[in-house]
């Protein structure tokens, strides 16, 4: 250690001068992490004001879109999008349920914003597939078996639903078995499974009971279906029934293996 020189003392003092430089790499990490926190605070507090606080992200206007019957003005009055509100706090969910609740015609709606200044009302209608008369009105009934809204003018192609369930004997214990809205059901999967040439062309859906619904054409042809049981197989053959005895009026694809048809 005496023997240590001047020169030898310095250079030590040199190397062991000023931070580690693992300590230093930590005191710039932590000054970045400092800056991008109060930056993130800075767009955060910007964003907050510019979605919650400024006029720049507000209601301004609501279109509806997919209207059929309904009108936007009735939608847009049953929807009551508070105008003037930030967009961001619109309740969206709210709105459909709402429109939902107190418009039955309204199947689906999607309630969207649409930045900076827009909601959208983007509606999907009810469509009827068949029609119960009542009281020189119409019920219209849709492909779910919902009963949806009365108008007292008939929608053009709609066939008429005809329960002509008797109220004693057989026909009255099929009533008090299944009901007038399981027949109602059961007349809507007729529907559902009927050819699309059949279906343009049907006046009427006929139900007497569970078993036996048939449909009358508009050119005074009749179809015995049956039940509703075995749609697909029945669709199937009453296609080739036609094509096989286009000038018949009456037939019968009640039991699928064994069509039947008459007259012309």
């Amino acid at each position: 250690m005496a023997g240590t020189t001047t020169a030898e003392r310095g250079g030590r003092q040199r190397e062991s001068s000023g931070p580690p430089p693992v300590r230093g790499l930590r005191r710039r990490h932590l000054r970045l992490i400092i800056i991008l926190t109060v930056a993130l605070v800075f767009l955060g507090s910007g964003t907050f004001w510019l979605l919650y606080g400024s006029d720049l992200a507000r209601v301004e206007r609501v279109s509806v879109s997919g209207t059929r019957v309904l009108t936007p003005g009735q939608v847009r009055e049953v929807a009551d999008v508070p105008l003037g509100e930030p967009l961001a706090m619109v309740d969206t969910g709210a709105i459909a349920t709402r429109l939902r609740r107190e418009v039955p015609r309204i199947d689906t709606v999607d309630v969207i914003r649409s930045w900076p200044h827009e909601i959208r009302l983007e509606i999907t209608e009810r469509t009827p597939v068949l029609l119960m008369e009542k009281g020189g009105e119409f019920i219209e009934i849709d492909a779910e078996s919902v009963r949806y809204a009365t108008v007292s003018k008939a929608p053009r192609g709609v066939p008429r639903l005809e329960l002509t369930v008797r109220r004693s004997g057989a026909t009255a214990a099929s009533l008090r078995r299944f009901g007038e809205a399981r027949l109602v059901r059961e007349a809507v999967r007729v529907v559902r499974e009927v050819p699309d040439s059949v279906a343009r062309v049907t006046r009427s859906v006929n139900v007497r009971t569970h078993d036996d619904i048939s449909l009358k054409l508009t050119d005074g042809r009749e179809v015995v279906w049956g039940s509703a049981e075995k749609g697909a197989a029945k669709a199937r053959t009453l296609t080739a029934l036609l094509k096989v005895a286009p000038d018949a009026r009456h037939f019968d694809v009640s039991v699928p293996t064994a069509p039947a048809s008459s007259g012309g």
